[in-house]
């Protein structure tokens, strides 16, 4: 099978993924050099967040839209947030004790982030299969998608970094969760509200 541009980059967002997950929970160059796989870690996830902007954009502009790049682009983004979310809850340094915001604090508004994207790409993409079976209708991105993956995307490079290019002590971490939980939740109410007379249990 040949594959054309946008899709080699939406293979290789996905083929990026774990070498992201080994350098955010392996402390590959020693317990006493984090900073190098903190660096390493958003260097791969920057590079792969380019690869989610630039594929969709090539095929649109490029008329190189295939059933191939429908199924796999929208799974490799996925595949790429919820391995960064379980990589960061999973790993033992990215929140460094010692922050003014403690660690504990950190993780568990982390956490419960996590959850609620979770959740809510769940329910959107059920959403768009059953409103396309039913109504033969293909939900379209919205500008609040849009905000909702780009908070998200910084969030979690702002959590990898943070400790080594800010002296905030956790702020800028817990900010960026605050926004990108508020677009996630709210993005998901506009599909919802938008398409729930599709799935209204009452009709």
């Amino acid at each position: 099978m040949k594959l054309n541009l946008p899709n080699k980059l939406t293979l290789i967002r996905a083929v990026l993924v774990p070498f992201f997950i080994i350098f955010m929970i392996y402390p590959i160059f020693g317990t006493d050099h984090i900073t190098w796989s903190r660096i390493f870690a958003a260097a791969i996830f920057i590079l792969a967040s380019l690869t989610d902007f630039f594929d969709g954009k090539i095929a649109r502009m490029r008329g190189l839209v295939t059933s191939f790049g429908k199924f796999m682009d929208p799974l490799a983004d996925k595949f790429m947030i919820f391995a960064a979310l379980i990589a960061v809850l999973f790993s033992a340094f990215i929140f460094p004790t010692g922050n003014i915001l403690s660690h504990g604090l950190l993780s568990n508004v982390f956490f419960w982030m996590s959850i609620i994207i979770i959740f809510r790409e769940l329910t959107v993409t059920s959403l768009r299969l059953v409103v396309s079976g039913d109504a033969n209708i293909v939900i379209p991105a919205n500008i609040w998608g849009k905000m909702k993956t780009v908070s998200q995307i910084i969030c979690i490079i702002v959590v990898i970094l943070e400790p080594i290019v800010s002296q905030l002590g956790g702020f800028l971490s817990l900010i960026s969760m605050l926004v990108a939980t508020f677009f996630t939740a709210f993005s998901g109410y506009k599909y919802i509200k938008e398409y729930w007379k599709y799935i209204d249990p009452t009709k």
